[in-house]
């Protein structure tokens, strides 16, 4: 085994978990002003940059669903939504309950998340957290597959049900079903 190996093995090995409170500090004194990461199992992961389609997609879908959702709840882009004390992912959206909060939310109706090149983290990583914390939908908008997987039934070790949707179809959040979305509309081309 390689000295470098082996450092790392080590390295690796003390590794100590950083908490939801150590971030929050590590935050609010600029620690982490100029990177762009999110608190996920304990670590800090660097988040994907934005390609066009990626963000055309997450405008598309903040103004629907804002316009939909008219007051009856909160639809957050690319905020912290605290899931535990070791996870606090940043969505590209989040659906919570409208009115003001003391802290980041940890729950919400439905998470979105819109991936390009993160599908293999979007599709476990995260889908485990927002599933152990609750969430009752979660959906992974795939632009390379042009798909949404439509996750439901949360439970600690993931989602039971995880239904796609290709173009054609629609997807409407089990919270609010009167705001039914192409899946065209949702997924440039």
């Amino acid at each position: 085994m390689s000295t470098q190996a082996s450092l790392t093995d080590l390295a690796f090995q003390w590794r100590h978990p950083v908490t939801r409170e150590l971030y929050d500090k590590m935050v609010e004194h600029g620690a982490l002003e100029d990177a762009r990461v999110e608190l996920l199992a304990g670590v800090l992961v660097d988040m994907s940059p934005q390609g066009r389609r990626h963000a055309e997609a997450i405008e598309w879908l903040t103004t629907e669903l804002t316009l939909a959702l008219a007051r009856r709840a909160s639809v957050r882009v690319q905020l912290p939504l605290a899931v535990s004390d070791l996870s606090v992912p940043e969505p590209d959206l989040a659906i919570v309950a409208a009115g003001p909060r003391p802290d980041h939310p940890v729950q919400a109706h439905l998470v979105i998340e819109v991936s390009e090149t993160s599908q293999a983290k979007d599709r476990t990583l995260k889908a485990r957290l927002y599933a152990a914390a609750g969430i009752p939908e979660y959906w992974l908008c795939d632009l390379t597959t042009r798909t949404i997987e439509v996750h439901r039934d949360p439970a600690p070790e993931g989602y039971r049900d995880i239904q796609p949707r290709a173009v054609g179809a629609t997807v409407a959040p089990l919270t609010f079903p009167d705001i039914v979305l192409a899946v065209a509309d949702m997924l440039p081309a």
